[in-house]
């Protein structure tokens, strides 16, 4: 072979070893831009409409995907249903929609689709479920979530995850990931033997679960239980649930979710996987854009101080009760207890009530000029000016307390 082929030779390995490297890496592409370009297959003109009661969403929920008329690229309708039946006021503009989604996450963090530590799931297996296609109704109600701007789930496994992200073979379940607490002691006093009578021992009481398992084997020495330990977490929490995955990831692949996940598994991670980032008071007064009066009148000036009022509420709530308050006073105004990963549109915003803006509410008997009001289809707090912070704060608490049509525009 000449020096030139030579060349040619090492520079084309050159290249086939840059083309497998780069299969396997990402571009660092924020996911809000991920899934605001998905949000763009959306169409805004077109509705498919969700007839749900807060007490058993997931059923709603079921009922609208399998309408023959549901479109995921459609706009997302909503339409609230009170505990007699009676159609409540708020017909989905975003608010009821963003509050829907809410809803939708926690019921499928309770399904009995999914066990395990609370912010760390993996999937179950439920035959009724699996009988009645809701594992396809779960993952497709992540992926709508996502794109319509909804909050993530933020309850699943890393293990789940690295399913989703790459392939179940290669996934490496741990002994937290076995929900079943009897069964995790037992496969734990496997892997706590230190002697071949310890391990046998520890394994007799699993005979049965082994066979049907089909992970007995005879042990030679204590070094084998690594293996068994391999295959009894991969049948546990992976191969047992083959099924469920299957169906759970064909619903993920709505609006092209799954794909881009599979692209970008270190922008979704934070979403899917239990997240850390909560809200702060900071954060919260940042999401605010704040409607001002024209500088130097009288109102700008009442509004002024009102503004010092909001934001020593937001710094009270965040020292009171944290996160979970800052949520109650996020979701008052937009229906959303969280930022949703594609944000809001339009931005939240604060308006003022002023004396001329009174307006009475037949429902509680009180004037709403003295409470905050909320219009969550376009994110707007309107809230209410008065001279004192304390009474300003009784009444927000009172309002935020009593959020469910409760100064809902």
């Amino acid at each position: 072979m000449s020096e030139d082929s030579d060349e040619e030779f090492n520079q084309a390995i050159q290249a086939s070893l840059e083309d497998q490297i780069g299969a396997g890496c990402t571009e660092n592409v924020p996911v809000t831009k991920l899934l605001n370009d998905l949000a763009a297959q959306i169409n805004v003109n077109a509705t498919s409409k969700f007839n749900i009661n807060r007490s058993a969403v997931l059923d709603g929920t079921i009922r609208g995907f399998k309408r023959s008329s549901y479109n995921p690229r459609h706009r997302i309708s909503v339409t609230f249903s009170d505990d007699s039946g009676n159609t409540e006021e708020a017909i989905d503009l975003g608010g009821p929609r963003r509050e829907f989604l809410r809803l939708l996450m926690q019921a499928l963090k309770q399904s009995s689709m999914f066990e395990g530590a609370e912010e760390s799931q993996n999937l179950a297996l439920d035959s009724q479920a699996l009988r009645e296609d809701r594992y396809f109704i779960a993952g497709r109600a992540i992926a709508i979530s996502l794109v319509h701007g909804g909050p993530a789930p933020g309850f699943l496994s890393s293990t789940l995850f690295s399913c989703l992200s790459g392939s179940p073979e290669t996934a490496k379940p741990t002994l937290d990931d076995v929900a079943d607490i009897e069964l995790r002691g037992k496969i734990k006093r496997i892997l706590e033997s230190a002697t071949m009578t310890e391990l046998n021992s520890a394994i007799e009481p699993l005979l049965d679960y082994l066979t049907n398992c089909g992970c007995l084997r005879a042990m030679k020495t204590v070094n084998d239980k690594e293996m068994l330990l391999e295959d009894i977490l991969m049948f546990q929490v992976i191969n047992r649930v083959r099924g469920p995955f299957e169906r759970f990831c064909e619903g993920m692949k709505t609006l092209g979710v799954l794909e881009q996940l599979q692209q970008h598994p270190d922008a979704f991670c934070p979403l899917l996987c239990h997240k850390t980032r909560q809200l702060t008071a900071d954060i919260l007064d940042n999401l605010f854009q704040i409607q001002f009066s024209e500088s130097g009148s009288n109102r700008r000036m009442a509004e002024n101080n009102v503004t010092a009022y909001w934001r020593d509420y937001l710094q009270d709530a965040e020292d009171e009760e944290g996160p979970t308050k800052l949520g109650k006073i996020l979701t008052f105004a937009t229906g959303a207890s969280e930022i949703p990963p594609i944000g809001f549109s339009p931005q939240p915003s604060i308006e003022f009530l002023h004396d001329e803006q009174t307006v009475f509410n037949s429902s509680h008997g009180v004037s709403a000029a003295r409470f905050p009001m909320a219009n969550t289809c376009v994110n707007c707090l309107r809230i209410p000016l008065h001279s004192a912070y304390e009474a300003f704060k009784t009444n927000m608490d009172f309002a935020i307390a009593n959020t469910q049509g409760f100064g809902m525009q």
